[in-house]
C-alpha cells in the first residue's frame, strides 16, 4: 500500500526491448540504403509497432482499470504534453527558418529569384485552400467533441469525433494527390527540399493525430472515459489544434506568400 498520490511505475521490459529493436532498425536501414534489401528493415519496423501497441496497452490498463492516474499524475502528464508540443513547435520553426532564409535573400545559384526559375508552385486557391478549410472544420468538430464530452453527451461526442477522423483522412488523401501531381520534386533546388520537408512532416503529424483520435474513439466505445476523467481525449485535442495552427502558418507562408 502507498500513502501518496504519485504513480511509481512498475518495472517494464518494453523500454529495453524497443531500444534494441530501434538500434537494429537503424542498422537494417543502412543495409537497405546500400543493398536495396528492404525485408529486414520492414520486419524491424513491424516489431517497433508491435512493442509500442503492447506498451500503450499497459499504460491504458494502468490508467483505466488500475486507477493509477490520480489528479497529481494527470497534472504532470499535462505538463509533459505541453512541453512535447513546445518541442514540436520548435521543430517546425527550424523549417520555417530555412524557408525564410532562402526566400528573403535568394542566392546566385537560385537565380536571385524565389521561387527559383522553372519551379511552378501550387496554386494556393486550389487543393491548399481546400485542405485549409478541412483542417479548420476539423478544429471546430474536435472542439465540439470535447464540449459534448464535458456535457456528458455520449452520442454527440462519438459523432463529432468521427467527423474529425474523417476530415483528417480526407486531408491526407488530398495531400497525397497533391504530391502525386506535383510539377517539381524534392531534388528541385532548395525550394523543393523546404516544401516537401515542411509539408511532409506536417502530413505525418496529421496521420499521427488521426490515429490518436481513432484510438480515443475506440476507447470511447469501450467506455474508458467519463465527463470528469478523459485526459487521453483532452491531450489528443491539444495535439490536433497544434496541427491546425501549424498548417495555417504553413499555408500563409509557403503556399501563399512564397508563391
Amino acid at each position: 500500500m502507498k500513502n501518496h498520490q504519485f504513480h511509481l511505475v512498475d518495472p517494464s521490459p518494453w523500454p529495453l526491448i524497443i531500444s534494441f529493436i530501434i538500434l537494429n532498425y537503424t542498422m537494417m536501414t543502412l543495409l537497405f540504403f546500400n543493398t536495396k534489401f528492404y525485408l529486414p528493415m520492414s520486419l524491424n519496423f513491424l516489431f517497433i509497432i508491435w512493442i509500442m501497441l503492447i506498451w500503450w496497452r499497459d499504460v491504458q490498463r494502468e490508467s483505466t482499470f488500475q486507477g493509477n492516474h490520480t489528479s497529481f499524475v494527470m497534472t504532470s502528464m499535462k505538463y509533459g504534453m505541453i512541453l512535447f508540443i513546445l518541442s514540436e513547435i520548435l521543430f517546425f520553426m527550424s523549417f520555417f527558418w530555412s524557408f525564410f532564409h532562402h526566400s528573403l535573400s535568394p542566392t546566385h545559384e537560385l537565380g536571385l529569384l524565389w521561387p527559383p526559375k522553372n519551379i511552378h508552385p501550387f496554386n494556393p486557391l486550389n487543393i491548399p485552400l481546400m485542405n485549409t478549410m478541412i483542417l479548420l472544420s476539423s478544429g471546430v468538430s474536435v472542439t465540439w467533441a470535447h464540449a459534448s464530452m464535458c456535457l456528458n453527451n455520449w452520442k454527440m461526442t462519438m459523432n463529432s469525433l468521427l467527423i474529425t477522423i474523417f476530415l483528417g483522412i480526407y486531408f491526407s488523401f488530398l495531400q497525397f494527390y497533391e504530391y502525386f501531381s506535383s510539377p517539381f520534386s524534392m531534388s528541385d533546388s532548395v525550394y523543393g527540399s523546404t516544401f516537401f520537408l515542411t509539408t511532409g512532416f506536417h502530413g505525418i503529424h496529421v496521420i499521427i493525430g488521426t490515429l490518436f483520435l481513432t484510438h480515443v474513439f475506440l476507447r470511447l466505445k469501450n467506455i474508458n472515459f467519463s465527463f470528469t476523467h478523459h485526459l487521453g481525449m483532452e491531450m489528443s485535442i491539444w495535439y490536433w489544434h497544434f496541427v491546425d495552427v501549424v498548417w495555417l502558418f504553413l499555408y500563409m507562408t509557403i503556399y501563399w506568400w512564397g508563391k
